[in-house]
C-alpha cells in the first residue's frame, strides 16, 4: 500500500471567505464558504459550473432523546468557522473480488470545523475531491451540547446549473423496480405519475422526487452522477427537485414515525457523491463510491468466491410453475400445518426430481450452484397478508429432502444456493436468522439469496429506512460469522458496502430480469443500469433467457426485449461477482453453440476497459479474467441499434489470441427475430480493430483465449 499524507491547519474563528480544494489532477475543484452563517459549498470540472452555490445543514425535531434545551435549534446557520484541515491520501488497495485487481483511491480532503455558537455545538463538514468528483459528508464529535438528536430532514443541495437531460426513476421509500425515464429535469413533474407503475410495495413522495444514483447529461457534454457511499445506521438518501432553480434537496427515507433518523454522537454520516466527467466510460470505470467506504472489516476471506449458479426460478416467475406445494390450504400456520396430509398441487417446482436436474446440468456445465426458490413450508399464504410469522427458513415441504439433495450436489462438486424469502417480515426474520444460517452451516450451503417483498413489519416501516438499514447490515454481518454469502433482493440500494462487507456478494434494488415475464423493460433498460444502480454495487441481474419469446414454451404473452445474443453481452455489460444462467436447462440444450459462451465467461476480474459508452444508447467494455490471460469482451445497445468498433489494445504485444465472437445475425431484432446469432472464430492480435453490428435491442459477447 503506498501512501502519501500532509496536514495543515489553519484556525479562523470569523473566517466567511472561500475556502478551496482540488483534485489530484486539478480537474475538480470544490470551494466551502459561510453566507450569513449558513454553509455553502459548489463544484467545478475543468472550469465548468457542476454544483453551483448550494446549502449544506441538517433540519432537527422535537424529541425527549434530545439535549435538553436544544430540541428546536437547527443545524443549518449561525455558524462561524472554527478550523480547517486539509490532506492528501493516495494507496492502492486490493478488493476481494471485483471489476480490477486492484483500486488506487487517491484525493485531496478539506475538513471545515464549524462552531454554533448560540449553541455552543460543533460539526464538521468534510470533503474528500477526486479526479472524477467528490464526497462531502457532516461529521458530529460527541460534545456535551450534543449528544442525542433527531433528523427531521437533512438539507444538502446540489443546485444544478441548467436544464440537464436525466436518467431518472421516482423517489419511492419501498421499491426501485421502475423503468428509467429519460427527460429534462424541467420535465421529471409532468412525467411522473405516468413513471410510477405498480409495484406490491410503493410510497412514491413528490412529484419531482427521483433517486440515486441520479445520472445527468449537460447540453455542453459533462456526466454527472449524484449518488451516496457509506450508508450506515442512517437513511437512504433521494432527491427533490425545485424545478424553478433546478436544485436538488436530499429527502431522506422516514420511519413509522415520519422521523428521518436518530443519532447518537460521535456519528457521521454517509458521504453525499457528485461524479463528474466528459467522457461517460469514466462514469462507468469511478470506483469513488468503493473508496469511500471502510476497508475490509473480515479478516479471513478465502470463503468468498464469485459464484455462477442456475436456479429453480424462471419457470415459477413465468408462471409455469408454482413456489407453494399445495392447493388445499386456505391459509399456513407456522408450526401447526401438516402438509403430510395435504395433496400436493403438481405444480411445486422445488421438488427433489427437478432440483437434481438442475444440479445436473450445473455439474455438467462448470456451473457452481443452484438456487432452489419454494423449498420451504409457508408459500400457500406468503404475500399480501401482512403476517408476521410468514415462514421459519428451516423446514422443507415433504417433496424437498434437503440432506439428500445437498449430498447430490457436493457429490457433483456443485452446492445449493439457499433462499430466505421474508415478505417484508423483518421482526420475524430476525428471530429465526441464527437457526436459519446454522441450518445452511449443517448442509454446506455457502450463499443465500433474502428477499424483501411487500410491505414492511414492522408495520408502517420503509424499505429504504434507517430501522431497515440497520437490518439489512445486520443481516450480512451476522452472515460473515457463519461464512455465508448474501444476495439481497428488494433491500435498498447499494452504497459500496461490499468493500467493507464483501460477503455482501450482490444486490437485486432495482427492475430486475423478472419484469421481462411482467411485460418487459425497455431495450435501453440495461444501458442505462450500469450508469445508475451499478455504482454503488452489483447487481444480481439474473440474465441469460435464450428464448425470449415466453409463449413458445407457456402461456405468458410477454417477450424479453432484447436479442439472445444482447443477453449474452450482459455478463460483461451488466458487472457482477454474481451471475446466473436464469433460463431452463432444456432452452439451453437447443442453443448449446451460444451457451458456450456462458460456460466459458469468468466472474472476477484482473481489469476492466471501457471502449464505448453512451448512457441509454451503447456499452461496450472488456475484461481479462482472473488469474488468467484471457479477455472477455461484451457490448449492448439500445433500440436504436450500434455498430461497435472494438480494438483490441488491450491484448498483450507479440501474443495471439483465439477470438469467437457471438454477435446478432443480419435480421436480428428484438421483437421480429431475436434468436438469430452467429458464431465467428478466427486469430487475433494487439492492433486489430473488429466492427460489429448490433441488432436493435442487442448486443454481442466475445471469448479470447490466449495462445
Amino acid at each position: 500500500m503506498k501512501r502519501n499524507i500532509m496536514l495543515s491547519i489553519l484556525t479562523a474563528p470569523l473566517m466567511v471567505a472561500a475556502q478551496t480544494v482540488t483534485s489530484p489532477n486539478g480537474n475538480v475543484e470544490v470551494k466551502f464558504s459561510l453566507d450569513g452563517g449558513r454553509p455553502v459549498y459548489e463544484m467545478s470540472y475543468k472550469g465548468k459550473a457542476v454544483v453551483k452555490p448550494s446549502h449544506l445543514g441538517l433540519e432537527l425535531a422535537k424529541s425527549k432523546h434530545a439535549s435538553k434545551g436544544m430540541e428546536e435549534t437547527d443545524l443549518m446557520d449561525g455558524f462561524t468557522v472554527k478550523s480547517t484541515d486539509t490532506s492528501s491520501f493516495d494507496e492502492t488497495w486490493k478488493p476481494v473480488w471485483g471489476e480490477t485487481a486492484t483500486i488506487r483511491n487517491h484525493y485531496n480532503e478539506m475538513a471545515v470545523t464549524l462552531s454554533q455558537a448560540a449553541t455552543k455545538r460543533d460539526m464538521t463538514i468534510r470533503f474528500r475531491v477526486y479526479d472524477d468528483g467528490m464526497g462531502l459528508r457532516y461529521e458530529f464529535p460527541q460534545q456535551e451540547q450534543l449528544n442525542y438528536f433527531v433528523i427531521k430532514e437533512e438539507r444538502t443541495e446540489f443546485a444544478m446549473a441548467g436544464d440537464h437531460t436525466a436518467y431518472w426513476i421516482p423517489g419511492d421509500y419501498d421499491t426501485q423496480e421502475y423503468e428509467t425515464v429519460i427527460s429534462r429535469l424541467s420535465e421529471i413533474r409532468g412525467k411522473m405519475k405516468e413513471a410510477i407503475t405498480p409495484n406490491s410495495s410503493q410510497t412514491p413522495f413528490s412529484d419531482t422526487g427521483v433517486q440515486t444514483s441520479l445520472q445527468l447529461k449537460t447540453d455542453d457534454g459533462l456526466y454527472i452522477n449524484i449518488h451516496e457511499a457509506a450508508c450506515v445506521n442512517y437513511a437512504t438518501m433521494h432527491l427533490n427537485l425545485d424545478d424553478k432553480t433546478m436544485t436538488f434537496t436530499s429527502w431522506l427515507t422516514p420511519d413509522g414515525q415520519g422521523m428521518k433518523g436518530y443519532i447518537q454522537t460521535p456519528f457521521n454520516t454517509p458521504w453525499r457523491t457528485v461524479m463528474v466527467s466528459d467522457d461517460a466510460r469514466d462514469m462507468l470505470a469511478s470506483n469513488l463510491i468503493l473508496n469511500l467506504n471502510e476497508p475490509c472489516k473480515i479478516e479471513d476471506t478465502s470463503w468468498i468466491k464469485p459464484v455462477k449458479y442456475c436456479g429453480v426460478w424462471w419457470e415459477m416467475i413465468v408462471g409455469k410453475g408454482t413456489w407453494s406445494y399445495t392447493n388445499d390450504l386456505p391459509s399456513v400456520h407456522l408450526g401447526q400445518t401438516d402438509y403430510a396430509k395435504c395433496k400436493p398441487n403438481g405444480t411445486h417446482s422445488a421438488n427433489n426430481e427437478k432440483v437434481k436436474r438442475y444440479i445436473d446440468f450445473a455439474a455438467k456445465n462448470g456451473l457452481d450452484q443452484v438456487l432452489v426458490e419454494g423449498w420451504n413450508e409457508g408459500w400457500e399464504d406468503w404475500f399480501g397478508h401482512s403476517k408476521l410469522d410468514v415462514f421459519d427458513f428451516i423446514t422443507p415441504y415433504p417433496d424437498f429432502d434437503i440432506k439428500m439433495l445437498n449430498d447430490y450436489a457436493h457429490s457433483k462438486g456443485v452446492k445449493l444456493m439457499m433462499h430466505h424469502e421474508t415478505s417484508s417480515s423483518v421482526w420475524n426474520y430476525e428471530r429465526w436468522m441464527e437457526q436459519a444460517y446454522s441450518l445452511m452451516n449443517n448442509y454446506g450451503y455457502n450463499a443465500v439469496k433474502s428477499g424483501y417483498v411487500g410491505d414492511i413489519i414492522p408495520r408502517g416501516e420503509h424499505h429504504y429506512s434507517q430501522l431497515m438499514n440497520n437490518h439489512y447490515l445486520r443481516a450480512v454481518t451476522e452472515a460473515a460469522k457463519h461464512k455465508i454469502m448474501v444476495n439481497a433482493h428488494e433491500a435498498t440500494r447499494p452504497t459500496g458496502l461490499c468493500r467493507t462487507w464483501p460477503n455482501l456478494i450482490g444486490n437485486e434494488s432495482a427492475r430486475g430480469t423478472e419484469y421481462e415475464a411482467f411485460g418487459g423493460s425497455a431495450p435501453y433498460h440495461t444501458v442505462i443500469l450500469p450508469f445508475t444502480r451499478l455504482q454503488g454495487g452489483p447487481m444480481d441481474y439474473t440474465p441469460g433467457i435464450f428464448e425470449t419469446q415466453l409463449s413458445t414454451w407457456s402461456d405468458n404473452p410477454s417477450f424479453v426485449h432484447t436479442t439472445l445474443c444482447g443477453q449474452l453481452s450482459l455478463y460483461l455489460v451488466m458487472y457482477s461477482p454474481l451471475q446466473m444462467a436464469a433460463d431452463l436447462p432444456e432452452h439451453y440444450e437447443k442453443y448449446d453453440d451460444a451457451f458456450q459462451f456462458i460456460r466459458d465467461v469468468a466472474v472476477d476480474w484482473d481489469d476492466s476497459k471501457y471502449l464505448e459508452a453512451e448512457p441509454a444508447k451503447y456499452i461496450t467494455v472488456a475484461r481479462k479474467a482472473k488469474g488468467t490471460d484471457n479477455w472477455f469482451v461484451g457490448g449492448k445497445c439500445g433500440e436504436e441499434g450500434h455498430t461497435a468498433v472494438v480494438k483490441l489494445d488491450f491484448l498483450d504485444k507479440g501474443r495471439k489470441y483465439e477470438c469467437s465472437i457471438y454477435q446478432d445475425a443480419k435480421d436480428a431484432d428484438y421483437e421480429k427475430n431475436p434468436k438469430a446469432y452467429t458464431i465467428t472464430h478466427k486469430t487475433v492480435k494487439k492492433g486489430d480493430v473488429l466492427k460489429i453490428k448490433e441488432a436493435r435491442g442487442g448486443g454481442f459477447a466475445m471469448s479470447l483465449f490466449a495462445k
